[in-house]
């Protein structure tokens, strides 16, 4: 299951670069198109849970990471991929749901959360604990990180023994862009310096063997760097290979080694590819997904205002933005300008914070209206072009909602599977 992850780095030295798509979201929509994808192309993916989204305590989700492996294995089962066709992964597990608690308290609660995770049956496991917390810089010092997440693997590796579990998988390193993009305007990004990403290899490696986790490191399979990709909430700064090439070299030597790609959402096809060729074969995607879901539901909801009567005037839009105005906790302070900016921010912005905002009730009752209007009723193509006009009309004529949301979202997926080189997996 995890034979594709373990030969990345291998794959690059033998000059046949292959990379994968690390589909970072809960959506059931978005997990349905990965799923089904897979399902259809015979290929592993690659399904990956954060640390505030997923957690022992729930996250914002409300799930455990056991409730998550379900939710996705449901819908595994309703697509027909084999068991050994998916693979669970946790993102940034460390303290930073909790860091404005003390650090005692935030990295035990850390501890339960990796532990959760890893009993779940997740095998992919990043370590963040780069994050300061109570009184703590809000950077720390590249030796406080390293011993950190060497506690949290020691804690993975008993998990993994006392549940009967293969080892864990580890991604270590930090330098990522800001979760879910940054919030003001970018023209370039600068790559990681080589020498900091050499530095941080080695001392998590002495760390690590200083905890006796000599082991667990040799199954460390990718350091997070930052290539020099990044979105914002109106621009994409795109990865430029030339930039980021001495970056690339620090893997020469370190033969075990690949580096993530964190942000990587809104790439061309072309930058994503040569992302995998330069050392980059873990594409993380997240933001991009839900931007296309979006995309459709919002077309969909303006078909549904031309064609069916007793709808209404766009309903849906007109739900979210009062929801979002009345809970503004999940986008404000993310956003910035005047008052036109920020409603445009607020539904069409790269960073997506809408996404926060879909299983909310009021939202899925939108959705469900919406779902409703459209049941049993035929799109006219003229309609279809005007408001989907980027989906191919063959993934969308007679289709049903569900449907034409899937296909959206596949869509960004397809560039990924191409990119990555999936399909020849």
């Amino acid at each position: 299951m995890t034979a594709i992850l373990e030969n990345l780095a291998a794959a690059r030295r033998a000059g046949k670069p292959a990379g994968i798509t690390s589909v970072c979201s809960a959506h059931p929509v978005v997990l349905r198109a990965a799923i089904r994808r897979a399902a259809t192309s015979k290929t592993a993916v690659l399904i990956e849970a954060t640390c505030n989204q997923v957690n022992h305590l729930g996250g914002y989700t409300g799930m455990t990471p056991l409730d998550f492996v379900a939710f996705v294995n449901s819908i595994a089962s309703e697509e027909g991929l084999p068991a050994e066709l998916l693979i669970f992964g946790g993102d940034h597990l460390g303290p930073n749901p909790w860091r404005r608690e003390k650090a005692e308290d935030a990295l035990t609660k850390a501890a339960v959360m990796v532990e959760a995770y890893v009993s779940a049956g997740f095998r992919k496991i990043h370590l963040d604990a780069s994050m300061g917390c109570a009184g703590e810089p809000a950077a720390l010092d590249d030796v406080t990180i390293a011993n950190r997440a060497a506690k949290l693997a020691a804690v993975a590796e008993k998990a993994a023994t006392d549940a009967g579990l293969p080892k864990p998988l580890y991604i270590l390193g930090t330098e990522v862009p800001v979760p879910g993009g940054a919030d003001h305007v970018l023209d370039t990004v600068a790559p990681t310096e080589p020498q900091a990403a050499r530095n941080t290899i080695d001392l998590h490696r002495e760390i690590f063997a200083q905890h006796g986790l000599s082991q667990a490191f040799e199954r460390v399979i990718a350091f997070v760097v930052q290539p020099g990709v990044e979105f914002g909430s109106d621009n994409v700064v795109a990865y430029d290979p030339q930039a980021a090439q001495s970056l690339s070299a620090v893997l020469d030597g370190e033969p075990q080694l690949v580096f993530e790609a964190h942000s990587t959402d809104y790439q061309t096809e072309t930058a994503l590819t040569a992302l995998v060729h330069d050392g980059y074969p873990i594409l993380k995607v997240g933001p991009g997904l839900t931007f296309a879901y979006r995309e459709a539901l919002y077309a969909l909801d303006m078909i549904a205002s031309e064609m069916v009567g007793t709808y209404g005037d766009r309903p849906l839009a007109r739900t979210m933005e009062k929801l979002m105005l009345s809970a503004p906790g999940d986008w404000q302070g993310h956003y910035h300008g005047d008052d036109i900016t920020l409603r445009l921010q607020r539904h069409y912005s790269y960073s997506d914070r809408i996404r926060y905002y879909w299983t909310r009730p009021e939202a899925l009752a939108a959705v469900s209206a919406l779902h409703k209007a459209l049941d049993g009723k035929t799109i006219p193509e003229t309609l279809l072009r005007q408001y989907l006009g980027e989906l191919p009309l063959a993934a969308v004529a007679g289709r049903t909602m569900e449907e034409v949301l899937v296909a959206a979202v596949d869509q960004v997926l397809a560039t990924y599977h191409a990119a990555t080189g999936e399909a020849r997996h």
